[in-house]
């Protein structure tokens, strides 16, 4: 398997993968393994490719099986729940300083192919998101839905990411995570 940042030319697999795992479009029993919320164009993908180089893949066999989303606040201030989040960053401290949209990105989106679930792919493509992001920002701050267990799982056990708060948007109840762009994950 090879992890890299995304191409222009990714991005037609990249939303064939996003559409099979999105909470709209998923089958019904796999959301019960993880999904994903947000919709995203390919001119949006055009967008955090160009301009955040913040889409980061795994390719098997040539084909994209994993993808993760990483990009300034900046990027992700056109989304409503994005801009929630920047308004509250300076209420949160984290690593004794407290969040801004200097110091901090938002990860994630990230799906991972259910054929290589469980097999190191997500522990090696945020580990390769997380060492470019953190040339550029010293926390990375994301949020999981609490209908999504399995990610949450995820995340805070296998990664080590630390819940800094919970809170509740748009009638969804979400945790709140951040990470250390200078740590390597354990594994």
């Amino acid at each position: 398997m090879q992890t890299r940042i995304a191409t222009l030319d990714d991005i037609d697999e990249v939303l064939e993968l996003h559409y099979r795992y999105q909470i709209d479009s998923i089958d019904e029993e796999d959301k019960k393994d993880g999904f994903v919320t947000t919709p995203f164009t390919k001119e949006q993908l055009t967008q955090l490719i160009s301009q955040e180089q913040g889409l980061f893949i795994t390719l098997k066999d040539g084909k994209v099986i994993a993808y993760v989303m990483a990009a300034s606040w900046e990027f992700w201030s056109v989304w409503p729940m994005f801009a929630f989040m920047i308004q509250d960053l300076p209420n949160l401290e984290y690593m004794g300083q407290r969040l801004s949209t200097q110091n901090s990105y938002q990860y994630g989106p990230v799906c991972i192919d259910r054929s290589v679930r469980g097999s190191g792919t997500l522990e090696d493509i945020f580990d390769f998101a997380r060492d470019e992001m953190s040339k550029r920002y010293p926390i990375l701050v994301t949020f999981i839905n609490k209908v999504n267990p399995r990610s949450y799982e995820a995340h805070s056990r296998k990664l080590g990411l630390e819940v800094i708060k919970e809170f509740e948007y748009n009638g969804n109840n979400y945790y709140e995570l951040v990470y250390d762009t200078s740590k390597k994950i354990k594994l």
